[in-house]
């Protein structure tokens, strides 16, 4: 789950203003183009074929090891396009890599470019690659943004093969959700292809280029959101089907059959998830399809990301584990120890160790009659002792069956005690990264009112909070050290599931990483009631309660739709020491 930020992404000019066979004829010159040099790239930039000579402009004349600003330092140009380059660069005041677009200042295109990357700048929401820089300086513009090293482009992904049905839900949900986003802050795209979406290595889809690329390449559109929504509808058709939804080749994809139309990808490969074919069919806003499968298309970002929301929830698949090898036994073979033979070696055979003739003699017969005596001696001797000794304990205690250890570990002899609800004195939000979600409301999780809750920020990723939000959390004080045993936790809202931990801890504000605590119990539930209890119960006066994945729910008065999750009411069960 992710809270607002920044991105921008590089992506293809499906206009809702264009026929169809226009938009296929420009993919394919346009991703054509993106292929042909992308193996250079890297995961952050698609690379386009040089432009003619007569383009509206020519690039900067920089190379490696050129500095701007002081700070950025030029590394490696992966586009040359149309007057303008893109670099992978260094920014040298905080060591890290970035990405850098430059053009002339005096290219037609500079003032719409410089006007695109500060509104995106503004947009906040870390689903998009952030724009970090945009300035005009020594006759250039240059719009400094993120560089993501261990994401993957959605093109190689592709590549691979047709995704599964969880992995194309999860693309066509969180593309659809950061789009509709961006449209309601009057952003648009318009450059959406396979090369602008970055999968990171935890799952999360980011989106490069708003608004920057199509400013780029002077690209517009009378329909903005209509020409965003039918291209997330291309991205989902091919990641079911790894074609491309028009009759010319894109992309490193191979288009649909010529005179065929657009069919629906359950028509084009088997297995295709039929919800799934349904919702590109509606994104593509073929009318002929739709209309045979009477859904309505969807024309915004909005409208899909609400449609996709409506369709039952596509669970991951189930984890395959590969059987253990077979044992293999080993022969003792004489000069190899189990080993095989070297080359030439002539084969050896296994040595059989015979045992030992019995003894026969007189003084033989004896000694094993006096060992056997000897044996049954010693047995029944400790079988005696061992029945005085129960008899004994049984006799003191006057409840047999009943010795058992306390939770700190020492010996007793009466039955442990019940678990009973241990009352809570006050407790603090804990939110280490600096960022609270809503500390006013702590004291509404124990007032023992159910109509009264904590909530969290609305997120728009998720279930999972990470990587842009660790966990949010509650420490509570018992007053004094308990053994606590489990907790009753009362939620707001149910669906997908929502997965806490609780945890021993020091104080009522702890320094130490989650990692290093002591861990109590954990419970993950798609209910409204998590109930995580103890194998053993642990001692502490302080109890962390730590939320790491919220379901999704609809809009409020509270709060609005996405990832989030509130806490009604909190009871701990143990016992006192």
């Amino acid at each position: 789950m992710a809270e607002r930020s920044t991105a921008a992404v590089d992506v293809a000019d499906n206009s809702g203003d264009k026929p169809l066979s226009a938009k296929a004829d420009e993919a394919t010159t346009d991703g054509t183009a993106e292929a042909q040099e992308s193996t250079g790239a890297g995961p952050q930039e698609a690379v386009d074929e040089p432009a003619d000579a007569d383009a509206t402009g020519s690039s900067p004349d920089l190379h490696s090891g050129h500095k701007l600003a002081g700070r950025y330092r030029l590394e490696e140009c992966v586009t040359r396009l149309d007057g303008f380059s893109s670099w992978r660069a260094v920014d040298e005041k905080l060591r890290r890599a970035v990405g850098v677009h430059l053009l002339p200042a005096d290219h037609p295109r500079a003032r719409s470019v410089l006007a695109a990357a500060r509104s995106s700048a503004l947009l906040g929401d870390p689903r998009f690659v952030q724009v970090l820089d945009a300035v005009e300086e020594n006759d250039l513009v240059y719009v400094v943004h993120e560089w993501l090293p261990d994401a993957t482009e959605l093109t190689a992904l592709l590549g691979a093969g047709p995704m599964e049905a969880h992995d194309a839900y999860q693309l066509v949900s969180q593309i659809s959700q950061a789009m509709a986003a961006a449209h309601r802050e009057g952003l648009a795209h318009l450059r959406l292809t396979p090369g602008a979406v970055l999968r990171s290595s935890s799952g999360q889809y980011r989106i490069r280029g708003l608004a920057v690329n199509a400013a780029l390449r002077g690209i517009t559109s009378d329909g903005p959101q209509r020409a965003d929504t039918e291209a997330i509808g291309a991205l989902l058709y091919a990641a079911l089907t790894q074609r491309w939804p028009y009759e010319s080749d894109a992309y490193g994809l191979t288009g649909l059959p010529k005179g065929v139309g657009l069919i629906p990808p359950d028509q084009v490969r088997a297995g295709v998830h039929r919800g799934l074919s349904e919702i590109a069919m509606r994104a593509l806003a073929n009318d002929g399809a739709t209309a045979s499968r009477q859904e309505q298309p969807c024309t915004t970002p909005d409208e899909l990301a609400k449609a996709v929301a409506a369709m039952p929830r596509i669970r991951p698949p189930e984890p395959t584990f590969t059987a253990p090898p077979e044992y293999q036994r080993t022969t003792y073979q004489q000069g190899t120890y189990g080993r095989p033979a070297g080359p030439g070696a002539a084969p050896t055979q296994a040595v059989h160790v015979v045992p030992p003739a019995p003894l026969q003699s007189r003084t033989g017969k004896a000694l094993k009659w006096a060992v056997s005596a000897l044996l049954i001696a010693a047995l029944g001797l400790g079988s005696w002792q061992l029945a005085e000794t129960l008899l004994d304990h049984d006799s003191k205690s006057g409840d047999p069956g009943t010795t058992q250890s306390n939770p700190d570990g020492e010996k007793g002899t009466g039955k442990q005690a019940a678990p009973r609800v241990l009352p809570i004195h006050t407790a603090s939000e804990f939110y280490p990264d600096g960022s609270p979600q809503n500390t006013d409301g702590v004291g509404s999780t124990y007032d023992k009112d159910s109509t009264s809750f904590w909530r969290t920020k609305t997120y728009y990723d998720g279930p999972v909070l990470a990587p842009f939000k660790k966990g949010v959390g509650i420490v509570y004080d018992l007053g004094s050290p308990q053994n606590v045993s489990g907790a009753s936790i009362a939620l707001r809202y149910g669906g997908d599931h929502t997965t806490i931990s609780l945890y021993a801890v020091d104080t009522l504000a702890p320094v130490e990483p989650i990692s290093s605590l002591r861990k109590i119990a954990a419970s993950e539930t798609s209910s409204t009631l998590a109930k995580p209890q103890a194998e053993n119960p642990v001692k502490s006066r302080y109890v962390l309660l730590w939320m790491t994945a919220a379901p999704h729910a609809d809009r409020d008065q509270y709060s609005q739709t996405g990832y989030k999750q509130g806490i009604t009411d909190v009871s701990f069960l143990g016992t006192s020491p």
